[in-house]
């Protein structure tokens, strides 16, 4: 998979920022959108969305620079986000993916996908002639390694245990007991729920 990095800094729907660390370039590519109630989050809809979600991504080396993005493109991006989302939810719930959705992701990832190169100066860089279909076969790529790795057979692949939320993500942690998106979001929320439901039943006794 991709480098690590710290993770994608969200934003709530009342507008406080939150980072959220997926633990997989493949996972980051979600929260920009999908499917049914997740559509509210569409960003890929414009050529500066994806461009934004490129430059806040773990892609490594940073800097990547991309021909002109067409309505085809986002349609294509989108198209493999929600065939990932689909992926994601079923490995985390135990269910079979859909043929569909493996064809999307198994489609993307036979293009060859970015390239990078040592510069003069002995850092890695991109390649010229980067595209949108080698950006989307290095995150099909990613989520194959992710789907076959070490988490998938662990059962690491979750999804945000509050009932409003849907963002996936892989439990990296040693005893991997990971519920929330973000502490600072989810877990939060939990901890003032589950305070207000002690004090209320402390009132009633």
């Amino acid at each position: 998979m991709s480098e690590s990095a710290i993770g994608l800094r969200l934003h709530t729907p009342e507008g406080r920022a939150f980072l959220f660390d997926p633990g997989a370039l493949c996972l980051e590519l979600l929260p920009t959108g999908g499917p049914g109630p997740l559509a509210r989050y569409e960003v890929l809809d414009t050529p500066a969305g994806l461009l934004d979600w490129v430059a806040a991504s773990r892609l490594a080396p940073p800097g990547l620079r991309l021909p002109p993005v067409e309505e085809r493109h986002l349609a294509a991006v989108r198209e493999l986000r929600d065939a990932l989302h689909g992926l994601g939810v079923a490995r985390a719930y135990g269910r079979p993916p859909t043929a569909a959705d493996l064809a999307m992701l198994n489609a993307a990832a036979a293009r060859p996908p970015l390239t990078v190169r040592l510069t003069d100066e002995g850092r890695r860089a991109w390649a010229p002639g980067a595209s949108v279909a080698g950006l989307l076969s290095t995150i099909a790529r990613d989520a194959i390694d992710l789907f076959t790795g070490p988490y998938a057979a662990a059962g690491r692949i979750r999804e945000c245990g509050a009932h409003d939320c849907y963002l996936l993500f892989v439990d990296t942690s040693r005893p991997g007991r990971r519920r929330w998106c973000a502490m600072e979001r989810c877990g939060n929320r939990n901890k003032v729920r589950a305070h207000r439901s002690r004090a209320q039943a402390e009132g009633e006794a």
